[in-house]
């Protein structure tokens, strides 16, 4: 299925886990372009021996299907981070059906958020609106201001053809190409 189904319908389900084939709905959230399931199973594929009592960041949280899915996947906890007011709102309202208790939903911008210095993360999530260059950015804070440690698990997905600086300390895991879009998952290795 293509973002367009997901954008007329206005819903998308999990994948697998304890709230496979539960539904996310996120109507009146214009801009959101959620991560389509075969990318989702695709990651998840790749990051099934790493999930399970994972703490996670989701940086550009939009729908939220990457961080309930890694919920839905037993991740011990899990950091929303959104800025648009309605996406928020959607947001926080899909984790209270689904009563999630193991997540917190910030409304901020990701990157005065990431500013501060924090505990690290075991795996992130950057999947930003595309075509704002807002990827490369987000890899330096996280590494400058201390997200991540050895062996943290970082997905990319971002527009087709589009260059990406990497510090040297991230080895590429796992890579493929759909339609326009690339995505990635590195590990640190520190």
């Amino acid at each position: 299925m293509h973002n367009s189904f997901y954008k007329k319908y206005g819903k998308i389900y999990i994948i697998s886990g304890k709230f496979k084939g539960r539904k996310i709905s996120f109507n009146n959230c214009n801009h959101v372009r959620p991560t389509t399931n075969q990318i989702r199973e695709t990651l998840f594929e790749w990051l099934s021996k790493y999930i399970e009592n994972a703490t996670c960041l989701d940086c550009f949280s939009g729908s939220g299907a990457l961080g309930i899915e890694a919920i839905s996947r037993h991740a011990a906890f899990l950091t929303f981070l959104e800025i648009e007011k309605k996406t928020y709102w959607t947001l926080k309202t899909n984790i209270q059906k689904l009563n999630i208790s193991n997540a917190e939903i910030i409304r901020t911008n990701t990157f005065y958020w990431l500013k501060k210095n924090s505990k690290p993360y075991d795996i992130i999530f950057i999947d930003p609106p595309y075509y704002h260059g807002l990827v490369e950015k987000t890899i330096n804070l996280l590494e400058n201001k201390k997200w991540i440690k050895k062996n943290s698990l970082i997905y990319i997905e971002q527009e087709k053809n589009q260059s990406l600086t990497i510090p040297n300390n991230w080895m590429l895991y796992k890579n493929k190409n759909k339609n326009q879009i690339q995505y990635y998952l590195y590990i640190v290795n520190k």
